[in-house]
């Protein structure tokens, strides 16, 4: 069964909303996913960026004003 992993980087400015999530997915089997909740508008380009770079499957969802999460699923070890 996948596990949902939540990083909250509201208030955090790049690279750390990045280092976070490098951190956690470390953490990550492959299948599953990793929420980092973000207000920052240099990690909506980061973070999406560096994970597809790595080859993980990146969603990016508006969950309010100037606030988003990025949703990445852990698909290669």
């Amino acid at each position: 069964m996948p596990k949902e992993v939540v990083v909250d980087a509201l208030g955090e400015a790049c690279p750390v909303p990045l280092i976070k999530t490098q951190k956690a997915m470390k953490t990550l089997e492959i299948g599953d996913v990793l929420i980092l909740k973000i207000d920052h508008s240099c990690a909506m380009k980061n973070v999406p960026e560096w994970a597809r770079k790595v080859g993980h499957n990146v969603e990016l969802e508006e969950i309010g004003d100037c606030e988003w999460e990025v949703i990445i699923e852990k698909v290669v070890a």
